[in-house]
């Protein structure tokens, strides 16, 4: 017997048929449509959420958390390869390094063998933010994932990895 939708599950559901309303009489892969529509309204509602109720109290943005998470995680580096990891247009990353600088969360400063290139590492404060930061971050990430148990989050990542290995195909 299944199960009936919560009203979450009746809302998406509802939202997707009313997409299969407006546009249903063309030959179209609605179950593709349904799954990566939803993809893209998890992302923008987790990147919402976290601004609002975490990220706001830092003074920080997604896009500044990305960056100060990666310098974390994988150490000084260059600008470019920087802001090819935080999925950034270098011009967006030069913006978003300057607010930062002026938080003293990060420091630039030229490459010892090549002026022209840019090496991008955390400062102690901005070491202390995200040390701070990323533990409530991922308290977040729990709560986002609240309702599927451990084998449920290894296939929805699994899941996931694939759509980016598609989506990243040449």
């Amino acid at each position: 017997m299944a199960e009936s939708p919560t009203n979450e599950q009746a809302e998406l559901l509802a939202q997707e048929k009313a997409v299969q309303a407006a546009i249903g009489d063309r030959p179209l892969d609605f179950l593709s449509l349904n799954a990566v529509s939803n993809i893209y309204r998890a992302a923008a509602a987790v990147r919402r959420r976290t601004e609002r109720d975490l990220l706001s109290d830092y003074g920080i943005t997604w896009g500044g958390f990305t960056i100060l998470w990666v310098l974390w995680v994988w150490g000084e580096m260059e600008a470019a390869p920087l802001a090819a990891e935080c999925n950034l247009a270098k011009g967006t990353l030069t913006g978003m390094l300057t607010t930062l600088e002026k938080q003293e969360l990060v420091r630039r400063a030229q490459h010892p063998g090549d002026k022209r290139r840019v090496l991008v590492g955390l400062t102690d404060a901005g070491h202390d933010c995200i040390e701070e930061l990323y533990p409530k971050f991922n308290r977040q990430e729990t709560a986002f994932t609240d309702g599927l148990d451990d084998a449920e989050k290894v296939e929805l990542a699994r899941m996931l990895r694939r759509v980016i290995t598609n989506a990243e195909a040449e």
